[in-house]
Order: C-alpha cells, then sequence, then structure tokens
C-alpha cells in the first residue's frame, strides 16, 4: 500500500509514520508534504497513492483547499479538531477521519476500514465536492476553552484565552499566563496545538507556542529568524525557527 502523509508538524508527521509501518510493513511512504502549495505540487507531479492521510488545518490554510486545486481519486483519512457538524459531513460522505492526538488502535481500524472497502475500479473513491459543500459555510473548528491543571491534590481551571505561551523545560510542559503564574501540565506540546485556535496561538519552535497577544518586541535574527520578546518574560531565548519563519510571517497578518 502507498501512502501520502499530508502534516505541517514534523514531529507528527515521523509518528504517523512509524504507527503505519508498525501496524503493516508493506507500507510505503512515499512522501510527506507540509503545505497546500506543497501537496498540489506533489500530487500533480506523482501518481496517485493508494490512501492520503491528511491533517485538516496546514500552516498555509485548511487542506480542503487542495480538494479544490487537483483531483484527488483516492480515500483520504483526515485528522482533525473539528466539532460534531463537520464530523457528521464526514460520516454523511463515507469520509474517514481521526481525532488528534492519533491512536494507535483507531489508526488500526481506520487501516482495517480501508482495506475492506478499497474499491478495485477506477475513479474517485469518494465525491469530495460534497464533503466541501456539506462543511461551508457553517462548519468551524471547535477549540478548547480551558485547561484543567493538577497540583498536589488540588485541581485548578484556567482560560485558555488567559495563556500567553506553553513551553517545555526539562521534559516537562507549562503553561504561563498574563499574570506570569505557571503551572506544570500533563499534554505535550504536540497534543496542546491540537486543542488552540491556530488564529492566536503559534508554535514558534519545539520548546514554545505563543498567543499573539503576549508578543512585545521582534527584531530580525540570523537566517531569516525572528526573535522575540515576551510578556510576562521569558527565562529562555525564544527566536522563531528557521522552517517556521514564513508561516510565523503569515500568521501575524493573519494569514
Amino acid at each position: 500500500m502507498n501512502v501520502l502523509i499530508i502534516e505541517d508538524e514534523a514531529a507528527a508527521a515521523s509518528r504517523i509514520s512509524k504507527m503505519l509501518l508498525q501496524l503493516d510493513s508493506t507500507i510505503r511512504i512515499l512522501g510527506v508534504t507540509d503545505s497546500i502549495e506543497s501537496t498540489v505540487d506533489w500530487l500533480n507531479n506523482h501518481a496517485q497513492p493508494d490512501l492520503i492521510l491528511s491533517d485538516i488545518q496546514l500552516a498555509d490554510g485548511s487542506s480542503f483547499e487542495i480538494f479544490r486545486q487537483t483531483n484527488v481519486e483516492v480515500p483520504v483519512i483526515f485528522t482533525t479538531a473539528y466539532d460534531q457538524f463537520a464530523l457528521d459531513a464526514f460520516k454523511l460522505n463515507s469520509i474517514d477521519y481521526l481525532l488528534k492526538p492519533i491512536k494507535l488502535q483507531e489508526l488500526a481500524q481506520s487501516l482495517e476500514k480501508f482495506k475492506k472497502t478499497r474499491s478495485k475500479t477506477s475513479g474517485p473513491a469518494v465525491d469530495y465536492s460534497l464533503l466541501l459543500q456539506a462543511l461551508q459555510p457553517n462548519a468551524k473548528p471547535a477549540y478548547q476553552k480551558r485547561l484543567v491543571i493538577k497540583f498536589g491534590q488540588h485541581l485548578k481551571t484556567v482560560e485558555i484565552a488567559d495563556v500567553a505561551y506553553f513551553y517545555t523545560q526539562e521534559r516537562m510542559t507549562h503553561v504561563c499566563t498574563f499574570e506570569g503564574k505557571r503551572w506544570p501540565i500533563d499534554q505535550n506540546l504536540d497534543e496542546v496545538e491540537d486543542i488552540l485556535d491556530p488564529s492566536q496561538f503559534f508554535r514558534i519552535n519545539r520548546q514554545f507556542i505563543i498567543n499573539i497577544k503576549a508578543i512585545d518586541a521582534m527584531y530580525s535574527y540570523s537566517k531569516a529568524r525572528v526573535r522575540i520578546d515576551l510578556h510576562p518574560a521569558s527565562d529562555h531565548e525564544t527566536i522563531v525557527s528557521t522552517e517556521r519563519a514564513a508561516a510565523f510571517k503569515q500568521w501575524l497578518v493573519g494569514k
């Protein structure tokens, strides 16, 4: 089975690849694309794979735009944090989806479903135009509003709107609020990223996810990178990584 992975986070793409090969050693990962542009280019210049696994929210927009720009004739398993309306649209159009963070057992079930229903005839497995119609204009991503934080025997809720940034330190993920309060949380940054509104939060590197309102100042840095002063201030240097710099500048202007 030949598979294309569409995922803009390298760590998530690597994890999906490893799980696929763990479930079926005969699977061939033909490629990993990380944007609408690179995916459309890949699909226009390669034979169609047997299956596509695609994140919905990419650095340069929704992966649904791929289906408007090129013809996809194979099944797609979407990874998503979409609300129930959108999930119903997937079910209605016989399109499979996995909620992030992806669990091995659920991925195995999706692969088994694909293998059982795999069409032996040519032509598109599903009509993605129906999905696009069903998702417009009402479907909107549902993002988590609060965090539940445990410290000792106590539990505390924190409004995500009050979070300035998330960061890792000594292999632990921490949250820092605009009031300067800091707590460790159970989720890793990959899991945290999936529950945040991407218009408000951006992962600038492997260590930090920041709220746009927490940016105090920005400076040009080497190799097209950007150094950021945060408020509240961080004890760690906060620099947008080279591979995220272009997407970060798009995020700043709301793209």
